[in-house]
């Protein structure tokens, strides 16, 4: 027998000292050492927990709480699951034994005691639970190798989307800092609203691909100092239909192509049919619809705009209009609050508004971590910033 298995904790319960005596008489003898033992059954389970033995020899009929209420004690705590437990008992009723099976019992031992029943038993019984062990130990080593190539992948998806997002945002802002503003403005204003948790974490990050058409418009466009004309604005509003194109799932004939190319590209584009990219095509196309109906692309009004978008549009103009530009100059924080506000209702949801302006001093700590140094208390001094707040690049 491994030296190793004579080193498991024997627990010996019996309400004869006698009994307890003589079993644990026998096991040393053949080299254990470590045992638990009670003659009080109400002891039984608060040594379980104290001690953690690998094996438990139980008396069915003891006074007080009898071993079969114990034992189905046991089996309901998730600790001792899979503890063996060898019933001990004089009786040869049929259901007695049956019962103790229902119950979960592992083994039995008939008195009085045969010593080589006894440590075969006990031997079956620490077997099995070394097995156990190993299985468990391997499973939370799984697990654990598991959860961290996890984090690794939602590490590596967190800094694709910030990447996607900084792309874009650098042609008409050099620090890239308008998409974490935005993602953490979402966040603050979906979790004021209720929204679920997980929820919550999806908007934050895909709401930072809100403006990945940009990467479509012309510089002499995205980056004009001055106000855009008609026909200019007609292009720059195409970058929402544009982000969404670039976010929006593959077709089955553009996948196959692709999966064909390679295994890496396999697995890229099959991203593609991912709820995050999903989601992140629904803001692109949606942060620019406005509550009244007179927004783009779409005009949709109210509650046709998706939600992701509503909550995008509020984070999305608040940013734009205290942030420095290549056309304009930043805002003043209150009068951007107070801007928001005015529209709330015509541009913006009522309730996202609300929830947005809740959270006053969580934005400006975001805005002052994560701000272009002193220019979100610049005064506004460009007259090409529309009336009802709203920028269109």
């Amino acid at each position: 027998m491994p030296e190793a298995l004579k080193q498991r904790r024997i627990m010996i319960a019996d309400d004869e000292p006698i009994n307890v005596k003589l079993v644990q008489k026998q096991l040393s003898a053949d080299g254990y050492r470590d045992f638990v033992t009670t003659t009080c059954s109400e002891q039984v389970l608060d040594l379980l927990e104290e001690r953690r033995p690998d094996v438990l020899i139980l008396d069915v009929v003891m006074p007080g709480i009898d071993g079969l209420t114990l034992l189905g004690e046991i089996r309901r705590n998730h600790l001792h699951a899979h503890l063996p437990v060898i019933m001990v008992t004089a009786s040869n009723d049929r259901e007695t034994r049956n019962r103790s099976l229902d119950l979960g019992a592992t083994d039995f031992l008939d008195k009085p005691l045969d010593s080589t029943q006894l440590l075969a038993r006990v031997r079956n019984a620490l077997v099995l639970k070394s097995q156990f062990d190993q299985l468990r130990c391997w499973a939370e080593t799984l697990e654990n190798e598991v959860r961290r190539r996890t984090a690794e992948l939602e590490a590596s998806r967190l800094e694709l989307l910030y990447c996607l997002g900084r792309a874009a945002e650098f042609r008409d802002n050099e620090t890239g800092q308008h998409v974490i503003r935005v993602g953490k403005y979402v966040a603050l204003t979906a979790a004021k609203m209720g929204l679920d948790p997980d929820m919550v974490t999806l908007l934050s990050q895909t709401s930072q691909l809100h403006d990945m058409g940009k990467i479509g418009i012309p510089d002499s466009i995205l980056l004009k100092p001055g106000k855009l004309t008609a026909a200019e604005m007609e292009i720059m509003r195409g970058h929402s239909a544009i982000g969404s194109d670039a976010l929006a799932p593959c077709s089955p004939d553009e996948l196959q192509r692709y999966m064909d190319h390679t295994r890496v590209g396999k697995e890229i584009f099959c991203a593609g049919q991912s709820p995050l990219l999903r989601m992140a095509a629904t803001i692109a196309y949606s942060h620019h619809e406005r509550w009244d109906g007179t927004g783009y692309p779409l005009g949709l009004k109210g509650e046709e705009i998706p939600l992701e978008g509503r909550i995008t549009a509020v984070a999305d103009v608040f940013d734009a209009l205290s942030s420095p530009r290549p056309y304009k100059e930043a805002i003043p924080i209150d009068e951007c609050f107070r801007m928001i506000e005015a529209e709330r209702g015509k541009h913006f949801d009522p309730q996202v508004v609300d929830a947005f302006l809740a959270c006053k001093d969580e934005v400006r700590a975001i805005a002052e971590q994560y701000g272009e140094a002193q220019a979100a208390m610049a005064e506004c001094t460009s007259a090409g910033c529309l009336p009802s707040g709203e920028c269109p690049r």
